[in-house]
């Protein structure tokens, strides 16, 4: 069993160009079953992530965990096993899971089956047994993986339609200039424009293409959590740790880590990243040895950070820390030459995946498009080409952009709009994204009112708004007001 096991290793290996462990993620409510199942499966070649309910599992890969295959149990606190899959295959769509628990009942066996688990397993299980099976999920699903692999690696290249326009040919010579250093890149700009594209062309265009690129999202995770994540912990450094878990420092070695949403670390790991920066070691939560990593940091934020280093909400030390490369993205209303190739690749994308038939748009819904300002970028369009495809239909789509040509509409048929995007993408936009992108909403609607009382007086403005001039022009920006200037 074990040469089995070491055999799909092997052919992992192949599809990830170097030589790697498999990854496990174990979801169990019991701390004795979350450390057995670690140890077994650390024994027999598998690296180990666990966590005691689906809210933390979803969180874990929403930070950037990257599982081979999923062990879930079916009774958990809170939403149970059943649920947590059907939110998990939302987001996973090929990941392998498979189901345990100490019934075999058949109802609950067709609901876990028909929800996408790979298979159902029943504790007391067979060592040998779980083993085959997990050979078995990894095997059976790679081809679909390695196809999915490879189109999320092609977004980096440069004949993708996110390289179209000048600004973003110009970001492709940054980054080709920088491919064989290992210098520390700050990504910025708003929500949605695609710094994640531009942090994995980094990666694919430098000397580390073929080692890890990890991900951590830095606002997806509490505080404790976020640290036990990057860092790691030792058994007994804290209720839970029953077992030595590898950071996503560690994890990454030798390759690059992505921290998305660095503005929203907490000030004590900030410290703790700057001295990772400085040193190329750190400490796991509970050691008392440091170990050292060859890694290189990516980052990427929509906050101004120099304003924040300015108000003491981001360290300065830090900030030029990670300041070495700067890498600014403009948004889509600067880089319209995109639009056109944008809308037709998530057409074809999306009409395959749904397999659904690739809609063709009217004229009057291209019309609209090229007026469109976009104040969500590129995941905006996305959003609504999928659910163009998803809806078979344009009317909500042409109603959302017919709203903001005439000035926004009212604050309920956007949030109606937001509701029709969420439902349209199966529950991939988070609460935080919705709460984030109504309070835009309002605030640009405010700022509208405003600038049209004072007729685009901004000083008159920033005054009646109670903000100053820099705060006001930077808010325009931000909203998308500036492409409506008279």
């Amino acid at each position: 069993m074990t040469a089995k096991l070491g055999t799909a290793h092997a052919r992992a290996a192949g599809r990830h160009g170097g030589t790697r462990r498999m990854r496990a993620l174990v979801v169990d409510d019991s701390e004795s079953m979350r450390g057995y199942l670690a140890s077994l499966l650390e024994s027999r070649a598998f690296d180990v992530d666990t966590a005691e309910d689906g809210r933390k599992a979803l969180a874990l890969l929403e930070s950037g965990a990257a599982p081979d295959v999923v062990l879930l149990d079916v009774k958990l606190p809170g939403s149970d096993g059943v649920e947590t899959l059907r939110l998990l295959r939302e987001r996973e769509v090929d990941l392998p899971v498979v189901m345990l628990s100490v019934v075999a009942s058949a109802p609950t066996i067709v609901r876990a089956m028909q929800a996408g688990a790979f298979d159902y397993l029943t504790k007391p299980f067979d060592d040998d047994e779980l083993e085959a099976t997990l050979v078995r999920a990894v095997e059976t699903t790679a081809p679909r993986r390695r196809a999915v692999a490879r189109g999320a690696e092609a977004e980096t290249d440069a004949g993708e339609a996110v390289w179209q326009s000048a600004p973003m040919r110009q970001i492709l010579e940054v980054i080709d200039q920088i491919g064989d250093t290992d210098v520390t890149v700050l990504i910025q700009g708003e929500s949605g424009v695609g710094k994640e594209i531009v942090a994995r062309a980094i990666h694919a265009r430098s000397d580390r293409a073929e080692q890890r690129f990890v991900k951590v999202n830095c606002a997806a995770l509490p505080e404790d959590l976020l640290e036990s994540e990057l860092f790691g912990y030792e058994p007994g450094a804290f209720t839970g740790a029953s077992q030595r878990k590898l950071g996503k420092f560690e994890q990454a070695s030798g390759g690059t880590i992505f921290l998305d949403e660095i503005a929203e670390m907490s000030p004590g790991l900030q410290a703790k990243l700057l001295h990772v920066l400085q040193e190329q070691r750190f400490a796991r939560l509970g050691a008392n040895v440091e170990v050292d990593v060859d890694v290189r940091v990516v980052c990427a934020t929509h906050r101004p950070l120099r304003e924040m280093v300015g108000d003491r909400s981001f360290r300065e030390d830090l900030y030029f820390r990670l300041n070495v490369v700067n890498i600014e993205i403009p948004p889509l209303r600067d880089r319209r030459d995109e639009i056109p190739v944008l809308f037709e690749t998530f057409l074809r994308r999306y009409s395959a995946f749904y397999e659904k038939p690739t809609p063709r748009p009217s004229k009057k819904l291209v019309a609209l498009l090229e007026d469109f300002a976009f104040p969500g970028n590129v995941r905006q369009l996305e959003n609504m080409v999928k659910r163009l495809v998803v809806l078979e239909s344009e009317d909500s789509i042409r109603v959302e952009l017919e709203g903001r040509a005439h000035g926004g509409g009212a604050p309920r048929s956007e949030l109606q709009a937001l509701l029709e995007e969420v439902e349209a993408s199966a529950g991939e936009v988070p609460l935080r994204e919705i709460g984030r992108r109504v309070a835009q909403q309002a605030e640009r609607e405010t700022i509208g009112v405003a600038l049209q009382r004072t007729k685009w007086n901004r000083k008159q403005a920033a005054r009646m708004l109670s903000v100053s001039y820099k705060t006001l022009l930077q808010k325009i920006r931000d909203c998308g007001l500036d492409a409506e200037a008279p």
